[in-house]
């Protein structure tokens, strides 16, 4: 009697944003399949919430998940997590892939605020973020990979995020973690023995004129102005909650900046 062949789930989402011609915004989609189960919650103002909520575990080895947002002219989207998203090694074994497209057109907002991404012991997962922006598009995504629960060795994750405005890359970087991944990844220039890992990516299109000067944020994050209208902090903590602490303490410090800046005129950071 042959063997049962176990495969993984393959799964989509899709949420699109839609000015409603009355000061806010629709969604005329959002759907998903499986684990991904996009959400509606209550608006604020001018913008429409999504939280994604899982309805299954995973993502688990074979799985393939993609994840789809586009925010039109003149809408304002915030996407979050109920809970944080955990990679597990699962029956059919190999890598799982996640991936996420983002496209935001000129006049529109997005803020892209998901809960962690957990890497436990045994898994490999593949996570692909590429955001698309229009010339006076802007942007928030924040990204946080935790490696390993509690008392517990990685899996082995890669990330890569990329970010294009008006057709220009401005970032596109790729961190490997875990086992089998490039020598080094946990020496002192990179993790230094830190378990959790984030970015920031903001895009504002003020920045083309007043940029934000690069300076190091405390001990353990950093923020560098990118070619083109938007910045990058980059932070390493010893857990999760500490690793949200410092990139929510960055978020608020670029919000609160632009009271302060002069046209043309590069500004550090308050409080730094």
């Amino acid at each position: 009697m042959g063997g049962v062949t176990v495969t993984g789930i393959r799964a989509r989402a899709r949420i699109t944003a839609r000015a409603n011609g009355r000061g806010g915004t629709a969604l005329p989609d959002l759907d998903g399949e499986g684990p991904l189960a996009p959400r509606r919650t209550r608006s604020a103002g001018t913008e429409a919430k999504v939280v994604l909520v899982g309805a299954m575990s995973g993502p688990l080895g074979g799985d393939r998940f993609t994840l789809s947002a586009r925010v039109e002219e003149g809408a304002r989207l915030h996407v979050g997590s109920a809970a944080a998203t955990i990679a597990l090694p699962g029956q059919a074994g190999g890598e799982a892939r996640y991936d996420v497209r983002l496209d935001v057109a000129d006049g529109a907002e997005l803020r892209w605020l998901p809960e962690q991404l957990i890497s436990a012991d045994g898994s490999d997962l593949c996570v692909t973020t590429r955001a698309e922006l229009g010339a006076g598009a802007r942007l928030v995504l924040r990204e946080e990979q935790v490696l390993g629960r509690a008392g517990e060795q990685p899996g082995r994750l890669t990330s890569r995020l990329t970010v294009r405005v008006a057709g220009r890359t401005v970032l596109d970087q790729q961190l490997s973690c875990g086992p089998g991944a490039p020598g080094g990844w946990d020496g002192p220039a990179t993790l230094a023995g830190h378990r959790a890992v984030g970015q920031l990516v903001v895009v504002r299109p003020e920045y083309a004129e007043r940029p934000v000067a690069a300076q190091v944020l405390g001990e353990r994050a950093a923020l560098m102005p990118l070619a083109g209208p938007a910045v990058l902090v980059s932070a390493v903590a010893p857990d999760a909650l500490r690793l949200r602490g410092l990139l929510d303490e960055a978020l608020n410090r670029l919000d609160g900046c632009a009271a302060r800046t002069g046209a043309g005129r590069s500004v550090a950071l308050s409080g730094t």
